[in-house]
């Protein structure tokens, strides 16, 4: 069941990636940086999803964009993200957008 992430506006923050082949600890990290990320002022909720080929897309949810810009600066992310660049990333993508409105549909199939 879907429940409404924030009363908008908010933002979020969608990291889109590409493994590489040689993704050694990558996992332990992801986890350890949900776990932080969780405890940052301003932080909202976070989904993500990843295919076989290693293809993800990881959306953060925030409540305003200093909250996003503290999180980008925090020393243990920073460290994160160096490693990203060199040891688990072939590439990736990150956008900001400030979400307007949100609706949705459920369906009762019980």
């Amino acid at each position: 069941m879907f429940s409404p992430i924030a009363e908008a506006p908010y933002y979020a923050v969608i990291f889109s990636t590409r493994l590489s082949a040689s993704n050694h600890g990558y996992e332990e990290m992801a986890e350890k940086m949900l776990k932080l990320a969780s405890q940052q002022e301003g932080f909202l909720h976070v989904e993500s999803v990843r295919d076989e080929s290693g293809k993800g897309v990881t959306v953060s949810y925030w409540r305003d964009l200093e909250s996003i810009a503290n999180w980008k600066q925090c020393s243990e992310h920073l460290q994160a993200q160096q490693q990203g660049k060199t040891k688990w990333y072939e590439y990736y993508r990150l956008q900001i957008c400030r979400v307007e409105r949100e609706y949705g549909f459920e369906a009762n199939l019980k």
